[in-house]
């Protein structure tokens, strides 16, 4: 069993598909998670990204100034 987690705040939708073969060669993929501040519009490329892999979003609000909310998580 593998523990997929996401930083959606540093990482482009783009990464999915690589990242899911590479982990297919060690095994399956049995939680799925994402972190990130969902109210942020930068993060919109996502959504069918999570429909498609049965991601789980996990909102991270923005606390900080300087850094993403997820590096503060």
């Amino acid at each position: 069993m593998l523990a997929v987690l996401i930083d959606a705040d540093n990482a482009q939708p783009s990464i999915t598909e690589g990242l899911f073969t590479e982990i297919a060669k060690f095994g399956v993929g049995s939680v799925k998670r994402i972190y990130g501040d969902w109210t942020s519009p930068k993060l919109g490329g996502w959504k069918t990204i999570l429909l498609e892999h049965s991601i789980q979003p996990i909102q991270q609000f923005r606390y900080t100034t300087g850094k993403n909310a997820t590096d503060s998580a």
